[in-house]
């Protein structure tokens, strides 16, 4: 193929994602959906023209892992750490991993009882569908008011964190004991917090001493290596980067003193904002091609199957039901639309994706993932577009 046919592909890609997001802000409907079609577009004009794209599961796993550490580095560059805001984490912390394990254990009974697999199978097949998609919620709680905008950002967040650390340790739990999983695990979490603490001090001296134009980028790839040195070793490496944003976010907490000196902390927060705005750029571009290859990936008959079907509305009325008893709980007052934002995304794709071949569910439909994805999208839109904001919002 020619190059330059590539490049104005690639081109029209992140443009057409960009004119997703402006109309996704202005109408409420979630640019997911609109990115999803356009791949399934693409595979069917591909397909007429002869035309086909190689390693596509390879680069969709890739980008998947790529975005999904973006979107913890974004996160955790949101979050600050204040004394006012202990009560709004612990509370949104909860909500996340309350709704994960509730979510998880009501789906995997569903599977249990339908396909007749063993528990264990049924709950890591189960435990993607249970993740909130900071990626499609974020867009669409910006409509919200800002208590509830707030609420849903933090909660997103630590459902991708909570999520991933979840499945790592449901799959570490395979080969022993619970109780020795547990162990291995807090080791482990224990083992890679002082790696990230380690981390976090020694790639901010480096920021404080760079005055190279280039200064962010080499940051960021030390960071992957450090996160794909922690993945081959099967430990919560994405703790490192979220560790890494909160620390970045709220030095101040952290370098004081003596400290403050040898860090050059006033000259960081400066470029705080060029790492938090080339985080988000670099998201962007990622999640628009992970979602355009996953759309192109899909397969379309999967998708009007009526068993597949029935399991996602299932599937989505399970998630929103827990979701409305774990926001009764946390939250005071009005619950809508706060309620219908639980869209699924990226990281619900990639777990799935990641699931071992011998731990997949054999009667499992292949267009239960994409409908899932799409239903809860569509939910959102519609609970956003039908609200009605009051004057105290």
């Amino acid at each position: 193929m020619d190059s330059s046919y590539l490049i104005i592909g690639l081109s029209l890609s992140v443009l057409i994602s960009y004119a997703f997001d402006l109309l996704s802000s202005r109408f409420k409907m979630p640019s997911v959906i609109l990115l999803l079609a356009l791949g399934m577009l693409t595979r069917q004009v591909t397909e007429y023209l002869g035309v086909q794209i190689p390693y596509v599961a390879p680069t969709l796993s890739t980008l998947g892992t790529l975005g999904l550490i973006l979107i913890v580095l974004e996160g955790g560059l949101d979050i600050e750490i204040q004394s006012a805001q202990f009560g709004l984490l612990r509370r949104t912390a909860l909500t996340a991993l309350s709704s994960l394990v509730f979510t998880t254990l009501l789906l995997a009974g569903m599977l249990f009882l339908l396909l007749e697999e063993t528990f264990y199978r049924c709950l890591i097949n189960a435990l993607p569908f249970a993740v909130i998609s900071r990626t499609v919620a974020v867009p669409g709680a910006q409509n919200l008011s800002e208590r509830q905008r707030e609420f849903g950002l933090y909660e997103a967040t630590f459902s991708d964190i909570m999520g991933v650390m979840l499945f790592n340790f449901v799959l570490l739990a395979q080969s022993s004991s619970v109780l020795g999983a547990t162990l291995v695990f807090a080791r482990d979490t224990l083992l890679i917090s002082l790696v990230s603490i380690l981390c976090c001090l020694g790639l901010l001296y480096l920021i404080s001493r760079i005055n190279h134009t280039v200064k962010f980028l080499p940051i960021i790839s030390v960071l992957l290596l450090v996160y794909a040195i922690a993945q081959v070793y099967q430990m919560s490496s994405l703790l490192i980067i979220l560790v890494f944003g909160l620390f970045l976010n709220n030095t101040e907490l952290f370098i004081r003193g003596r400290l403050d000196q040898i860090f050059k902390n006033d000259l960081f927060e400066k470029e705080l904002d060029q790492l938090k705005n080339l985080t988000a750029e670099g998201g962007f571009v990622i999640r628009t091609f992970f979602f355009l290859l996953f759309g192109y990936a899909a397969n379309l008959s999967t998708l009007i199957d009526l068993d597949a079907i029935i399991v996602s509305v299932l599937f989505v009325g399970t998630i929103l039901g827990v979701r409305y008893v774990s926001l009764r709980v946390a939250l005071d007052g009005p619950l809508k639309p706060l309620l219908w934002v639980a869209p699924r995304g990226l990281v619900t794709i990639l777990l799935y994706l990641n699931i071992p071949e011998p731990l997949r569910l054999t009667g499992f439909r292949e267009g239960v993932l994409m409908l899932t994805v799409v239903l809860s999208a569509m939910v959102m839109m519609g609970g956003l577009i039908s609200h009605k904001p009051t004057t105290a919002e």
